[in-house]
């Protein structure tokens, strides 16, 4: 329902104002107006951008947890689509969700209405062995931990069938 009365509510606030500044000022420098927030836009939602994939990596690297960067990062994401958008409304909620502190505070509110059951970064569950289908995950390893696999030993004088790529030693 909340979904349905925004795509309701938000395009008659940008008809109404499309009508009020277009009436103020004109419509070419209303639609003048409209493009330059686009073009700035863009601009900054760039910057913003890099500024934020940067400290996921930085959070990836540093085996912290991303949580932040990456909510940031879909916000900015968000305010390029509504900088995008023609109207005033949206251009103003895209501009303000390129604030880091405005951003904080949305993370915030909606961290407050989400309950997080399991996070996990590395390593395994310590509550038994991985299965079989899981994929490897590097992290800290316990000392009671072995490791699996399957060799063939080939004499020393057994020499390959083939000449050999030029990077291995034969």
């Amino acid at each position: 329902m909340w979904l349905f009365l925004a795509f309701v509510a938000v395009p008659l606030i940008e008809i109404t104002l499309f009508i009020q500044v277009g009436g103020l000022i004109g419509l070419w420098p209303t639609l003048l107006i409209v493009v330059v927030t686009a073009i700035l836009g863009t601009a900054l939602v760039r910057r913003e951008g890099l500024r934020a994939l940067t400290d996921v990596q930085s959070s990836f690297s540093q085996l912290q947890d991303p949580t932040r960067p990456l909510a940031h990062g879909a916000m900015i994401l968000f305010s390029g689509a509504l900088l995008l958008t023609p109207g005033f409304f949206t251009d103003a909620c895209g501009f303000a969700l390129l604030i880091p502190a405005v951003r904080d505070a949305v993370m915030r509110y909606v961290s407050s209405r989400i309950k997080v059951q399991r996070f996990e970064m590395g390593g395994r569950p310590s509550n038994g062995p991985r299965p079989q289908t899981e994929p490897y995950r590097p992290g800290p390893r316990a000392q009671d931990d072995v490791i699996e696999g399957e060799f063939t030993e080939i004499p020393g004088s057994k020499r390959p069938n083939h000449p050999g790529s030029g990077w291995t030693k034969h």
